[in-house]
């Protein structure tokens, strides 16, 4: 990384620190800004008295981890289907996919990945392709990382027609709930365009996200492996 330059063009070392700390240090997503805010404003206000600032100063710094929103950078290759979160793949299967996808009642190609509390937690667009449905489902808040989270969790389903070639794929995103989870955010609606690697979604606190894919598709990932949101490759469509 080149260093930023002074006026008279000599190295800035301090713009330099600046530019490593922004590298280093992943911004955060604005719906953990509360979350970070209110305890760090505590923190503040009862510096005073350790008892308080203590603990506060810990939650702000816990929450600012959780909501962390790094840069990824997705592969160029044509048909890829990459990693939607960071996590452990905890499936690599065939399954019905919800009924809410419209991708019919045949199973297809899963690929689940399970988030702790310790990974990143924004979710990122699969592959290129244009939304043709999200819907949310209620229902309940078992551990996401048992195989009937799935179909019994609270999750929201959004569906994506993806042109690859000279056709196109639809792919189905589901965001899970888990355990302790109780707040999906899915910022698309119909018709939006979303490019691969986009932040399009959050999870709190711990969840889960599968992604079924078209028929006939080969998963290149195997389970107890660890992804990388935006950059592992699940599958490469053709």
């Amino acid at each position: 990384m080149a260093r930023r330059p002074r006026p008279d063009g000599s190295p800035n070392a301090a713009g330099h620190l600046v530019d490593l700390a922004r590298e280093t240090i992943p911004p955060l997503h604005r719906a953990g800004l509360p979350f970070v805010a209110v305890p760090a404003a505590i923190a503040v206000a009862g510096r005073h008295h350790p008892w308080i600032a203590r603990p506060a100063a810990v939650t702000a710094a816990a929450c600012a981890a959780f909501f962390r929103h790094p840069a990824r950078v997705s592969p160029t290759t044509v048909g890829a289907v990459v990693a939607p979160a960071d996590g452990t793949i905890s499936l690599v299967d065939e399954a019905v996919p919800p009924p809410e996808a419209g991708l019919g009642d045949q199973p297809l190609p899963r690929v689940s990945t399970f988030l702790s509390i310790f990974d990143v937690h924004v979710q990122r667009v699969p592959i290129t392709g244009t939304v043709t449905s999200v819907t949310h489902t209620p229902g309940s808040f078992v551990s996401a990382d048992l195989p009937e989270a799935s179909t019994v969790n609270e999750r929201t389903t959004m569906t994506l027609r993806c042109p690859v070639g000279s056709g196109t794929h639809d792919v189905a995103v589901v965001q899970i709930a888990g355990l302790i989870a109780r707040r999906i955010v899915c910022d698309p609606g119909v018709g939006d365009d979303l490019a691969v690697g986009a932040t399009y979604g959050l999870i709190r606190f711990g969840s889960r996200v599968d992604v079924y894919l078209p028929s006939g598709a080969v998963p290149q990932v195997l389970v107890g492996q660890r992804a990388v949101g935006a950059e592992t490759v699940f599958a490469t469509l053709t």
